[in-house]
């Protein structure tokens, strides 16, 4: 995905530190905001590979560090819920300025208490989801029992969240505590995807059952079996964003524009600056291609070998399709196996002076039906017909020009 670094201003003037997160293309599918947990930031790890996830579907994600924490400016003891619902508020009107209005709200665990609240309150937004969600905002107070007698007596008090000293005034915690109930969940009468682990010792699963049964139709739930509440681990994080994406299509209309680089007749591919990761669109389709972990890659996706070949399978079974419907025979199925490799020419010029290798592609065809054998030796010549089989086994002429 590619991250730009932004800023715009919360109710207060101050200024907020933000990344824009765009997919391949001019034109997004759709636009989300994503709220990090409490005292998280932009940055966090779960943050990151949700957005990544999103934006490989087509999604651009506005991700921003609420007042007071991470780059923002402010003071997170003057912050609280309702400050945090606010900041929403001022991303979204944000986000519609630059490249177009928010259709989808995700939120972590307190951040998926704000977005249920902030959703009732941003017109543009079709889709919410929550991931670790408490299903009552003043469930984050059993993270201040250690200072909560101080903040009673003195008003405020110092206390460690995360590892990480927070101060704390009694306004944060009678704030949360005038926003206990959900009857806005039931108000918010948007579709609602709900993501929780059963796993989950910070946020219990009960949690999810309890924004559930609130929420009106539409509404969905899918457990994150085994995943820890911050979502530490890549691959939970990755299939969050994922599943978000898939849902949330059903809720956001295709766009009315019309994505110069995504045509019928063409392909945009994308790697950005780490790693191996690449974002390709074709069509109306996004894909990922990566390589795996032993050559610095995060196996996200096929190699572009493994695309290479997935084409040449592809179009030789589809072309056996097609034959046999026009010949009225039983083939009931075409599967194609293929590898790819290098092997030694047997006969070159200068060979012994330069060991020479060629690609090599081994197919395998298999044919399932009741077929003659008169039926399947041409089906097995058809095969060697297939468009992209003639493409690869003529000459390819590739003119390569830098896009100015």
């Amino acid at each position: 995905m590619k991250s730009t670094n932004v800023s715009f201003e919360n109710a207060q003037g101050e200024r907020l530190a933000a990344k824009l997160d765009l997919p391949v293309g001019e034109h997004p599918r759709a636009c989300a905001i994503f709220a990090h947990c409490f005292t998280c930031n932009k940055n966090f790890l779960a943050a990151r590979n949700i957005s990544l996830a999103l934006t490989q579907k087509g999604v651009a994600v506005l991700r921003f560090d609420f007042t007071g924490l991470g780059q923002s400016e402010g003071d997170f003891a003057d912050t609280n819920f309702s400050s945090n619902v606010d900041d929403l508020i001022a991303a979204a009107a944000f986000m519609e300025e630059q490249i177009g209005a928010p259709e989808i709200l995700v939120g972590h665990s307190l951040g998926g208490a704000a977005v249920l609240l902030a959703g009732l309150k941003i017109d543009s937004v079709k889709a919410v989801a929550t991931v670790g969600a408490p299903a009552d905002p003043v469930h984050v107070t059993h993270l201040l029992q250690e200072g909560e007698n101080e903040i009673e007596v003195a008003g405020e008090a110092t206390v460690d969240i995360g590892g990480r000293p927070f101060k704390i005034k009694r306004q944060f915690i009678n704030d949360l505590k005038a926003l206990t109930g959900s009857e806005h969940i039931r108000k918010l009468k948007k579709a609602l995807l709900v993501l929780h682990s059963p796993q989950d010792n910070t946020v219990g699963i009960e949690n999810a059952r309890l924004i559930y049964d609130a929420a009106m139709h539409p509404k969905s739930f899918i457990t994150l079996d085994g995943a820890d509440h911050l979502l530490s681990h890549k691959e939970d994080a990755i299939y969050v964003g994922h599943m978000i994406a898939s849902w949330a299509v059903r809720y956001i209309p295709a766009p009315e524009e019309k994505d110069p680089l995504v045509t019928e007749r063409q392909v945009a591919v994308r790697t950005g600056p780490k790693g191996y990761t690449t974002e390709i669109v074709a069509g109306n389709h996004h894909l990922i291609a990566d390589e795996p972990p032993s050559v610095g890659g995060s196996d996200l996706g096929p190699t572009p070998y493994g695309y290479l070949l997935a084409s040449l399978g592809a179009c030789t079974s589809m072309t056996l399709r097609m034959y046999a419907n026009n010949k009225g025979w039983d083939l009931q199925e075409a599967r194609v196996h293929l590898t790819h490799g290098k092997d030694y020419v047997d006969d070159c010029v200068n060979c012994e002076e330069k060991p020479v290798k060629m690609d090599v592609i081994q197919r395998e065809v298999e044919l399932e039906g009741d077929l003659t054998q008169e039926q399947r030796n041409r089906l097995m010549e058809i095969a060697d017909r297939c468009p992209v089989h003639r493409t690869l086994s003529s000459e390819i002429n590739i003119r390569t020009s830098e896009k100015v």
